[in-house]
């Protein structure tokens, strides 16, 4: 295995390490599931943690400039990090949607066609509710309707 390799199948999602499977391991068990509530949360206080440095940094930085043009900067600055926080607060609702699933045993299986997303797929992406074949589907007939 190359240097590389090694680097990838070591890798770490917020500071949690891939789930490794054992023979005969139960699809969603209690082990896989512990698993994804740990990323899951892991990856939330992340985003938390990321909001309030921005209202930090909003209270610092916030000046009033004489020169227009700076004071312009200024307001695209914030407002793009605003934007950046709305997004990320829908993510947070979405993670906590997500470890209620995980909760009610539902996470792990596509809610269009009912088969296993996948513990790759989930690793990768752990608010995953479609398996790829039907998120592929989804992402064909929205960019149809989206020409239309």
């Amino acid at each position: 295995m190359s240097t590389v390799e090694k680097q990838k199948t070591n890798q770490t999602m917020y500071g949690v390490e891939p789930y490794k499977e054992t023979k005969g391991e139960e699809y969603m068990g209690e082990p896989m599931r512990k698993h994804f509530i740990k990323l899951l949360g892991a990856w939330k206080l992340e985003l938390m943690t990321s909001v309030d440095q921005t209202v930090t940094h909003m209270k610092d930085e916030a000046a009033n400039f004489p020169d227009p043009a700076d004071r312009a900067s200024q307001e695209e600055e914030f407002a793009l990090e605003l934007r950046n926080r709305d997004r990320e607060r829908k993510l947070i609702k979405k993670i906590d949607k997500t470890l209620q699933k995980i909760q009610d045993e539902e996470y792990g299986w596509c809610d269009s066609c009912g088969i296993e997303i996948g513990l790759r797929r989930l690793e990768a992406r752990p608010t995953a509710d479609l398996c790829f074949d039907c998120k592929e589907i989804a992402e064909k007939k929205e960019k149809t309707v989206g020409k239309g």
